[in-house]
C-alpha cells in the first residue's frame, strides 16, 4: 500500500485572512504592527493546522507491469553445402549454354557434360572421401570449360565473322571432343577403388570355385 499525505490549504487561508483583516482594521505603519500581525497570522496558521489536519490517502500498490515475453531467437539457417552450391551453379550454367548455342554437335556435347557433371557431384556428395580426387576437375577442368563455352556463346551472339571470332570458335569446337573425354575419365576414375575391390572379390571367388572343382565349368553344364 502507498501512503500519500494531502496537505490542507485551510491554515494558509486563515493566515492570509489575518493579514487582510489587519490591513483593513488595524494600523500597519510601525514595525511592531507588522510583528504583531505576523504573530497573530502564525497563531491562525497553527490553529488551522489543528482544525484542518492533513489527510492521509492510502492507495493500493500499482499492479506490476507484465514482463515482456522473450523474443524468439532467430532461426539460424543451416549453412549451405559448398559442393551443392557449386553443383547447382555449374549445371545451371551448362543448361543455359546448351539453350544459347545453336550448333547441334556442341549442344549435344554440353548435354553429355551436364549429365556427367551431375553424376560426379552426386557420387562425391554420397562419398565425401572421394573429394580429393575432384580437385583438378573442380579447380580447372570444369571452370575452364565453362569459360571457353561462354566465350563461344558471346562470339556466336556477336553476329559477325572475322579472323579472331571464327578462329577462336573453331579451336573451341575442335577441342570439345577431348574435353568430353576428360569429363568421362573423371567419372570413371571415381569408380577405381570399387573396381579394384570387385576385381579382388572375383579373384578370390574364382580361387574358391577352383578348389571346389568348379573352376572349369562351362555355362549350361550341370
Amino acid at each position: 500500500m502507498a501512503k500519500i499525505v494531502k496537505k490542507s490549504p485551510a491554515p494558509l487561508y486563515l493566515a492570509a485572512a489575518v493579514w487582510a483583516a489587519w490591513a483593513v482594521l488595524a494600523p500597519l505603519y510601525a514595525w511592531w504592527h507588522f510583528a504583531l500581525a505576523a504573530a497573530v497570522s502564525a497563531a491562525a496558521w497553527l490553529g488551522g493546522r489543528k482544525l484542518f489536519p492533513d489527510k492521509v490517502l492510502i492507495l493500493p500498490d500499482p499492479e506490476p507491469a507484465p514482463e515482456p515475453e522473450p523474443e524468439p531467437e532467430p532461426e539460424h539457417a543451416a549453412p549451405e553445402d559448398p559442393l551443392a552450391v557449386e553443383r547447382a551453379r555449374a549445371l545451371a550454367e551448362l543448361r543455359r549454354l546448351d539453350e544459347n548455342i545453336e550448333d547441334a554437335k556442341l549442344s549435344a556435347q554440353i548435354v553429355h557434360m551436364e549429365e556427367v557433371t551431375g553424376k560426379i557431384f552426386d557420387i562425391v556428395a554420397g562419398q565425401p572421401a572421394k573429394l580429393p580426387q575432384l580437385r583438378r576437375f573442380l579447380n580447372y577442368y570444369l571452370p575452364t570449360t565453362l569459360k571457353l563455352l561462354n566465350a563461344y556463346d558471346r562470339m556466336g551472339a556477336a553476329g559477325v565473322e572475322g579472323a579472331n571470332i571464327d578462329g577462336t570458335m573453331g579451336r573451341i569446337d575442335a577441342m570439345m571432343d577431348k574435353v568430353v573425354e576428360a569429363f568421362d575419365k573423371q567419372l570413371d576414375a571415381l569408380f577405381a577403388d570399387e573396381a579394384l575391390d570387385i576385381s579382388t572379390d572375383i579373384t578370390v571367388l574364382e580361387q574358391m570355385l577352383a578348389q571346389e572343382g568348379l573352376g572349369g565349368m562351362q555355362m549350361g553344364q550341370s
